[in-house]
């Protein structure tokens, strides 16, 4: 069982080369702070693109050591993205990660017909959470990309993090649907999406995992809260990942977990032909650092 954040460098590679991650652009303090860590701690072999005097510049002010990275220098941010996602569609790197740049800039390079990274699978976000009051790491998705998920949109982001689960050694992830009650309510939406998620899981139309739902936030996370309800739940109080209504839900719940509960997360894009780490602009260098030993060890173990 995964407990700690910490816990994913057990599925690291040992006996090759680390993982190639392209920063874009790497002008960018927390990222480039992140970066170098997880470069000197081995997980990952760093390809910065972006400007080159302001990097250095920002290196020398920070203190950090970036001597032998390899460095493409194009101080234009839209052509350092098409160049950084180029690596990855080449096959010259691993993992793709976000600078200073912006979201809608970075996905029109992944998404490009002639050097993106499509696979043809819907693009979402899964952000992998440290609870100090919860018992193992629990995910999240989708707080960031899908913003009013249709069904076939919720069984296809639900694949995608199922998939993460499955290549970071559990292959039958306890998944909760969330909605506001317990009970399938005809005016709410979401509550029919879940109970159909949950009767395709029974019938083998969505697999590797156990899903139920709906199921409110409490008794998703707290089998003694189910229990008062009585709600009978294999998933109940052992959830490995909470599937989202729709966006506003995930941003606040991921946003909560972070500035008051005090969580440690990590978090990418999947769907993708390479995992693209994508954090909030309000997350901390720590954060950004969690993102790509995620990011690294389902590489590794693809």
């Amino acid at each position: 069982m995964l407990t700690k954040l910490d816990d994913l460098r057990q599925f690291l590679p040992k006996s090759q080369k680390p993982q190639k991650l392209v920063l874009v652009p790497s002008e960018d303090a927390h990222s480039l702070g992140a970066v170098v860590r997880a470069a000197e701690e081995g997980i990952i072999e760093p390809v910065l693109v972006g400007d080159k005097e302001k990097t250095e510049g920002l290196a020398e002010v920070m203190k950090l050591n970036i001597k032998g990275f390899q460095f493409i220098d194009e101080t234009d941010p839209v052509r350092a993205t098409e160049k950084a996602v180029r690596l990855i569609h080449d096959g010259k790197a691993d993992v793709l990660m976000k600078g200073k740049v912006g979201t809608s800039v970075l996905l029109k390079a992944v998404l490009n017909k002639d050097y993106g990274l499509r696979t043809g699978k819907l693009l979402s976000h899964f952000a992998l959470f440290e609870v100090e009051t919860y018992h193992k790491l629990i995910g999240v998705t989708d707080v960031a990309m899908n913003i009013a998920p249709s069904l076939d949109e919720k069984i296809a982001i639900l694949n995608n993090a199922v998939e993460v689960f499955n290549k970071l050694g559990v292959p039958e992830p306890k998944v909760a649907v969330l909605g506001a009650v317990e009970q399938v309510n005809t005016s709410m939406g979401a509550t029919l999406d879940a109970a159909l998620l949950s009767k395709m899981n029974q019938r083998g139309q969505i697999r590797h995992c156990l899903v139920d739902g709906p199921l409110a936030f409490d008794n998703a996370i707290s089998a003694e809260s189910a229990r008062h309800k009585e709600i009978k739940s294999e998933v109940a109080g052992e959830t490995d990942l909470l599937l989202m209504p729709d966006i506003e839900v995930g941003n606040v719940l991921y946003k909560s977990l972070v500035f008051f509960a005090k969580a440690k997360v990590a978090s990418m894009i999947v769907g993708a032909v390479a995992p693209i780490v994508l954090t909030s602009r309000s997350d901390s260098e720590q954060a950004k650092f969690d993102s790509i030993l995620l990011a690294a060890a389902t590489t590794a173990a693809t």
